[in-house]
Protein backbone atom coordinates (compact mmCIF):
# COMPACT_ATOMS: atom_id res chain seq x y z
CA UNK A 1 0.00 0.00 0.00
CA UNK A 2 1.68 3.30 -0.82
CA UNK A 3 2.68 5.62 2.34
CA UNK A 4 -0.01 8.19 3.98
CA UNK A 5 0.67 11.74 1.85
CA UNK A 6 2.26 9.45 -1.30
CA UNK A 7 1.01 11.00 -4.71
CA UNK A 8 -1.74 8.82 -6.04
CA UNK A 9 -2.07 7.10 -9.22
CA UNK A 10 -4.98 8.55 -11.97
CA UNK A 11 -8.04 6.12 -11.28
CA UNK A 12 -8.19 4.08 -14.77
CA UNK A 13 -10.64 1.88 -13.41
CA UNK A 14 -13.88 2.06 -11.38
CA UNK A 15 -16.36 -0.37 -9.97
CA UNK A 16 -20.09 0.49 -8.43
CA UNK A 17 -21.67 -1.90 -6.69
CA UNK A 18 -25.37 -1.40 -6.29
CA UNK A 19 -27.70 -2.25 -2.94
CA UNK A 20 -30.26 -5.03 -2.08
CA UNK A 21 -33.03 -5.62 -4.93
CA UNK A 22 -30.93 -2.62 -6.67
CA UNK A 23 -29.40 -2.24 -10.09
CA UNK A 24 -27.30 -0.51 -12.29
CA UNK A 25 -30.69 1.44 -13.44
CA UNK A 26 -30.50 2.88 -9.85
CA UNK A 27 -29.97 6.77 -9.94
CA UNK A 28 -26.71 6.63 -8.49
CA UNK A 29 -25.27 4.49 -10.44
CA UNK A 30 -26.72 6.19 -13.83
CA UNK A 31 -25.25 9.75 -12.50
CA UNK A 32 -21.93 7.97 -11.88
CA UNK A 33 -22.07 6.48 -15.48
CA UNK A 34 -23.32 9.88 -16.80
CA UNK A 35 -20.49 11.45 -15.41
CA UNK A 36 -17.40 9.25 -16.48
CA UNK A 37 -19.38 9.14 -19.96
CA UNK A 38 -19.09 12.82 -20.13
CA UNK A 39 -16.28 13.80 -18.68
CA UNK A 40 -13.89 10.73 -18.28
CA UNK A 41 -14.37 7.89 -20.81
CA UNK A 42 -11.33 6.52 -20.84
CA UNK A 43 -12.40 5.46 -17.49
CA UNK A 44 -13.09 1.64 -17.34
CA UNK A 45 -16.01 1.92 -15.78
CA UNK A 46 -17.97 -1.58 -14.15
CA UNK A 47 -21.64 -1.48 -12.50
CA UNK A 48 -22.70 -5.39 -12.69
CA UNK A 49 -26.43 -6.73 -11.98
CA UNK A 50 -25.42 -8.58 -8.73
CA UNK A 51 -27.27 -12.27 -7.75
CA UNK A 52 -29.03 -12.63 -4.70
CA UNK A 53 -26.56 -14.96 -3.01
CA UNK A 54 -23.82 -13.21 -1.83
CA UNK A 55 -21.33 -15.30 -2.20
CA UNK A 56 -22.00 -15.32 -5.87
CA UNK A 57 -22.15 -11.34 -5.77
CA UNK A 58 -18.70 -11.26 -4.27
CA UNK A 59 -17.21 -13.80 -6.59
CA UNK A 60 -18.38 -12.16 -9.53
CA UNK A 61 -16.67 -8.75 -8.42
CA UNK A 62 -13.90 -10.53 -7.52
CA UNK A 63 -13.14 -12.52 -10.63
CA UNK A 64 -14.24 -9.80 -12.78
CA UNK A 65 -11.28 -7.55 -11.26
CA UNK A 66 -8.79 -9.55 -10.39
CA UNK A 67 -6.52 -7.86 -13.06
CA UNK A 68 -7.39 -4.72 -12.43
CA UNK A 69 -4.61 -2.60 -11.38
CA UNK A 70 -4.68 -2.20 -7.63
CA UNK A 71 -2.71 1.44 -7.30
CA UNK A 72 -5.14 3.15 -10.03
CA UNK A 73 -8.52 1.22 -9.04
CA UNK A 74 -11.26 2.58 -7.23
CA UNK A 75 -15.04 0.72 -5.82
CA UNK A 76 -18.10 2.79 -4.99
CA UNK A 77 -20.71 1.05 -2.90
CA UNK A 78 -24.01 1.43 -1.90
CA UNK A 79 -26.17 0.14 1.26
CA UNK A 80 -25.42 -3.31 0.61
CA UNK A 81 -23.04 -2.34 -2.14
CA UNK A 82 -21.43 -0.84 0.39
CA UNK A 83 -20.80 -3.62 2.26
CA UNK A 84 -19.76 -5.42 -0.83
CA UNK A 85 -17.39 -2.82 -1.58
CA UNK A 86 -15.32 -2.61 1.96
CA UNK A 87 -15.44 -6.67 1.81
CA UNK A 88 -13.75 -6.12 -1.49
CA UNK A 89 -11.58 -3.32 -0.62
CA UNK A 90 -9.92 -5.43 2.28
CA UNK A 91 -8.82 -8.26 0.01
CA UNK A 92 -5.03 -8.51 0.50
CA UNK A 93 -4.60 -7.45 -3.41
CA UNK A 94 -7.07 -4.66 -3.09
CA UNK A 95 -5.77 -3.35 -0.10
CA UNK A 96 -4.61 -0.06 -2.28
CA UNK A 97 -7.87 0.97 -4.06
CA UNK A 98 -9.78 3.87 -3.51
CA UNK A 99 -12.92 3.73 -1.91
CA UNK A 100 -16.45 5.58 -1.58
CA UNK A 101 -19.76 3.66 0.37
CA UNK A 102 -23.09 5.61 0.33
CA UNK A 103 -24.99 4.74 3.52
CA UNK A 104 -23.23 1.43 3.67
CA UNK A 105 -24.67 -2.27 5.30
CA UNK A 106 -22.64 -2.19 8.72
CA UNK A 107 -24.56 -6.32 9.47
CA UNK A 108 -26.66 -6.93 6.89
CA UNK A 109 -26.72 -10.72 7.86
CA UNK A 110 -28.86 -9.33 10.59
CA UNK A 111 -30.75 -6.55 9.08
CA UNK A 112 -31.88 -9.06 5.94
CA UNK A 113 -32.85 -12.06 8.37
CA UNK A 114 -36.20 -10.29 8.23
CA UNK A 115 -36.23 -10.77 4.14
CA UNK A 116 -35.54 -14.07 3.45
CA UNK A 117 -38.72 -15.46 1.49
CA UNK A 118 -39.29 -13.73 -2.31
CA UNK A 119 -38.75 -10.53 -3.18
CA UNK A 120 -39.48 -7.68 -6.19
CA UNK A 121 -36.37 -6.06 -7.60
CA UNK A 122 -37.05 -2.23 -7.54
CA UNK A 123 -36.65 -1.15 -10.73
CA UNK A 124 -38.55 -3.97 -12.04
CA UNK A 125 -41.64 -5.19 -10.11
CA UNK A 126 -42.04 -7.84 -12.26
CA UNK A 127 -38.75 -9.50 -12.06
CA UNK A 128 -38.57 -11.75 -8.39
CA UNK A 129 -36.13 -13.37 -6.89
CA UNK A 130 -35.93 -15.86 -3.53
CA UNK A 131 -33.13 -14.44 -0.62
CA UNK A 132 -32.75 -17.75 0.91
CA UNK A 133 -31.71 -18.23 4.65
CA UNK A 134 -28.08 -19.43 3.37
CA UNK A 135 -27.66 -16.51 2.58
CA UNK A 136 -27.49 -14.57 5.75
CA UNK A 137 -24.72 -16.93 6.53
CA UNK A 138 -22.75 -16.16 3.51
CA UNK A 139 -22.58 -12.33 4.87
CA UNK A 140 -21.90 -13.22 8.00
CA UNK A 141 -19.21 -15.42 7.08
CA UNK A 142 -17.54 -12.40 4.35
CA UNK A 143 -17.83 -9.64 6.69
CA UNK A 144 -14.35 -7.85 7.10
CA UNK A 145 -12.60 -6.99 10.37
CA UNK A 146 -10.82 -3.83 11.57
CA UNK A 147 -10.37 -1.13 7.91
CA UNK A 148 -7.26 -1.16 6.79
CA UNK A 149 -6.11 2.05 5.30
CA UNK A 150 -9.28 4.23 6.33
CA UNK A 151 -7.94 7.49 4.50
CA UNK A 152 -8.64 5.20 1.67
CA UNK A 153 -11.91 4.96 2.75
CA UNK A 154 -14.63 8.02 1.93
CA UNK A 155 -18.00 7.45 3.67
CA UNK A 156 -21.41 9.36 2.90
CA UNK A 157 -23.52 9.27 5.43
CA UNK A 158 -26.62 10.60 5.65
CA UNK A 159 -28.74 11.13 9.28
CA UNK A 160 -31.95 11.00 7.83
CA UNK A 161 -31.41 7.27 6.39
CA UNK A 162 -34.74 6.06 7.53
CA UNK A 163 -33.58 1.63 6.79
CA UNK A 164 -30.06 1.98 8.80
CA UNK A 165 -29.09 3.61 11.77
CA UNK A 166 -26.61 6.04 10.70
CA UNK A 167 -24.62 6.65 14.01
CA UNK A 168 -23.55 2.63 13.48
CA UNK A 169 -22.40 3.67 10.11
CA UNK A 170 -20.16 6.47 11.53
CA UNK A 171 -19.08 4.35 14.10
CA UNK A 172 -18.07 1.43 11.54
CA UNK A 173 -16.13 3.69 9.86
CA UNK A 174 -15.10 6.11 12.44
CA UNK A 175 -12.20 8.68 11.44
CA UNK A 176 -11.50 10.64 8.18
CA UNK A 177 -12.63 11.64 5.81
CA UNK A 178 -16.10 11.22 6.60
CA UNK A 179 -18.85 13.27 4.90
CA UNK A 180 -21.64 13.18 7.44
CA UNK A 181 -25.09 14.42 5.16
CA UNK A 182 -27.77 16.32 7.79
CA UNK A 183 -31.19 14.85 6.20
CA UNK A 184 -31.43 13.00 3.22
CA UNK A 185 -32.73 9.59 2.71
CA UNK A 186 -31.42 5.99 3.00
CA UNK A 187 -31.14 6.28 -1.19
CA UNK A 188 -29.07 9.71 -0.95
CA UNK A 189 -31.75 11.56 -3.39
CA UNK A 190 -29.74 14.32 -3.20
CA UNK A 191 -26.38 12.60 -4.50
CA UNK A 192 -25.65 14.81 -7.12
CA UNK A 193 -24.88 17.23 -4.19
CA UNK A 194 -21.91 15.57 -3.31
CA UNK A 195 -20.76 13.74 -6.53
CA UNK A 196 -18.13 15.99 -6.45
CA UNK A 197 -17.03 15.20 -2.98
CA UNK A 198 -16.72 11.65 -4.31
CA UNK A 199 -15.22 12.44 -7.60
CA UNK A 200 -12.61 14.33 -5.10
CA UNK A 201 -12.08 11.54 -2.65
CA UNK A 202 -11.38 9.12 -5.74
CA UNK A 203 -9.01 11.87 -7.44
CA UNK A 204 -11.24 11.86 -10.60
CA UNK A 205 -10.93 15.10 -12.79
CA UNK A 206 -12.62 16.00 -15.56
CA UNK A 207 -10.42 15.42 -18.42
Amino acid sequence: MPEAGAERQPITHLLYLHGFRSSPRSAKAQQMAGWLAAQRPDVHAWCPQLPPSPREALALVDAGTAAWPAASSAVVGSSLGGFYATALAETPTRRSWRVAVINPAVDPARDLAAHIGEQTAWHDPAERFFFQPGFVDELRAMTPGALSGRARYLPIIATGDELLDWREMAARYAGEPLLRVDGSDHALSDFAAHLPRLLEHLSLTPA
